[in-house]
């Protein structure tokens, strides 16, 4: 049976380029935070707001857990993710879902566990993490690579982030 608008549909390759997250219109200057400048959507360790919206990453996490890697919001579980095989690359409509999911769990894992480190919602909608030095570090597009191309791996960026 040929369906031509099916066939159509299945040519096409349309792929996401980023994550948007917007904030409410009472929050502080646009940054999509709590009110409280860091932009972490609330509570301690951006466990609140958007901090725990970042954080689900379900189609990670359920990669993860069938290959029986816990996902604990710890720097040994991106060790973990680092050292699975990377079937996921045959699928071109899953890469970069997965790889924004990978660059989100990788944000949390850094403000769960670098101090001063916090969620900021660009204005375009766009997380990235701040450091308490300033420096803001698109972890979107780190996952994105990662998860496409294997390098760097997210436990080496996450080192180079607590580093700085």
């Amino acid at each position: 049976m040929d369906l031509p608008f099916l066939s159509k549909w299945r040519k096409r390759r349309e792929t996401a380029t980023a994550v948007a997250v917007f904030p409410d219109s009472d929050s502080d200057s646009g940054s999509g935070g709590d009110g409280d400048g860091d932009g972490d959507g609330g509570g301690e360790g951006g466990r609140g707001g958007y901090g725990a919206l970042l954080a689900e990453c379900e189609l990670l996490r359920s990669l993860a857990s069938r290959a029986g890697v816990r996902l604990d919001d710890t720097p040994a579980s991106l060790e973990a993710l680092d050292q699975l095989v990377p079937r996921w690359r045959d699928d071109e409509e899953m890469l970069p879902w997965l790889g924004n999911d990978a660059g989100l769990y990788l944000g949390t894992v850094v403000v769960r566990t670098v101090p001063g480190a916090g969620w900021r919602i660009l204005p375009e909608g766009r997380p990235v993490v701040r450091l308490a030095s300033g420096r803001e570090v698109d972890v979107v597009l780190e996952g994105r690579t990662w998860a496409m191309t294997g390098s760097p791996e997210l436990f080496q960026v996450y080192a180079e982030i607590a580093e700085a």
